[in-house]
């Protein structure tokens, strides 16, 4: 792209729906801008309240500056904490088999 726009592109996925927005904003423009004009808040009524914004999979602020080629996701809120759902997963699949030595 030009020294004067940026390419992004605005994610939100759940398990019903994955859509994304391409657009193309002016150089200096923030990840909550971008959000606000692709639509996707109002399409899939998001409640911006509950929700974070990341790039790259790192968390961002809504006035983060993009660069050209950034993907914003509209990240949901975690259902469940991940540390407790392995061990549940875990506890699930029984006991675990022990681990071979080398050499026995």
């Amino acid at each position: 792209m030009s020294s004067g726009v940026v390419a992004v592109t605005v994610v939100w996925a759940t398990k019903a729906v994955q859509d994304l927005a391409a657009l193309v904003l002016p150089a200096g423009a923030t990840a909550g801008e971008a959000v606000a004009r692709s639509g996707l808040v109002e399409r899939y009524r998001i409640d911006l309240s509950t929700t974070s914004l990341g790039i790259r999979g790192r968390r961002v602020r809504a006035d983060t500056m993009l660069a050209d080629g950034d993907r914003v996701d509209i990240c949901r809120p975690l259902v469940a904490d991940p540390k407790e759902a392995r061990l549940a997963r875990a506890g699930a699949a029984g006991p675990a088999l022990p681990k071979p030595r080398p050499g026995r």
